[in-house]
């Protein structure tokens, strides 16, 4: 971890993540974060689409760590030849501070609108050639992302505790690299195994964690929200009976 110790953990709110990401430069009135209710499709269809980001909150228990051990040493084995390259990922080597890794990795990866000159904007620019370890130096090194995050972290409606074991993750959809290679030319289209990769939107459900080796494929994504949905029902639901989870979507905000 860091030099600078943990940092106190961001609420899962989307009051405070919109705090956090307009102190940032984001245009909140275009693109905000926003509770998701439930995983029922009657629940989902209610978020205002479309959806660019997803947020989970989870408890980060024995069964999670070791189900991503299994799935690291899997993908550092077989590879993930359908992720698109140019995810922007960015490691985390602060303790506390996923929801603000989270956070990057949700507006760094959507097509969201930004105020000119936006520190998060420019700090994403500066940052599009650097490796995920650079980045992540880079964001310790920088006052304004500390100073964001402390002054965030204490908008919440609960009072902070630094120790916590819930942990934040993004999810986004990015086109299938095999898929942008033929459409280049780069590769020939025998190569893709039919079936394998492509769909109607030629996308892949991807995430993002700050402590995982690097992005996470799971798959064809048709439908974000409800991808992410089917994933956390699947996955992250059946390794605890703890009901501390949340998640956000980042879309349209609200009509008041």
């Amino acid at each position: 971890m860091s030099a600078l110790g943990p940092w106190i953990p961001l609420e899962s709110n989307p009051e405070v993540f919109n705090k956090w990401a307009q102190r940032a430069g984001l245009v909140t009135k275009k693109d905000a974060f926003g509770d998701v209710y439930g995983l029922d499709d009657e629940l989902l269809d209610i978020v205002p689409q479309p959806t660019k980001a997803v947020i989970l909150l989870f408890p980060d228990v024995r069964e999670a760590k070791a189900h991503q051990k299994q799935e690291d040493a899997k993908i550092a084995k077989d590879g993930q030849p359908h992720l698109d390259p140019t995810i922007y990922y960015a490691k985390q080597t602060i303790g506390n501070a996923c929801g603000t890794i989270a956070l990057i990795h949700a507006l760094a990866n959507s097509n969201v609108n930004w105020d000119p000159s936006s520190p998060l904007h420019n700090f994403i620019v500066e940052t599009k050639d650097k490796t995920p370890e650079e980045r992540a130096s880079l964001l310790e090194s920088r006052p304004l992302f500390a100073n964001i995050h402390a002054e965030t972290a204490q908008d919440g409606q609960t009072a902070p505790n630094i120790d916590t074991d819930l942990h934040f993750v993004c999810f986004v959809a990015a086109p299938d690299a095999d898929l942008r290679s033929v459409a280049k030319g780069e590769k020939e289209a025998k190569d893709v195994v039919p079936g394998e990769s492509q769909s109607d939107t030629g996308m892949r459900l991807v995430e993002l964690d700050g402590r995982r080796p690097g992005p996470i494929d799971h798959g064809v994504c048709k439908n974000l929200l409800k991808d992410v949905a089917k994933l956390v029902k699947e996955r992250y639901l059946t390794q605890t009976e703890s009901v501390y989870f949340s998640l956000m979507a980042l879309g349209p905000p609200l009509l008041d």
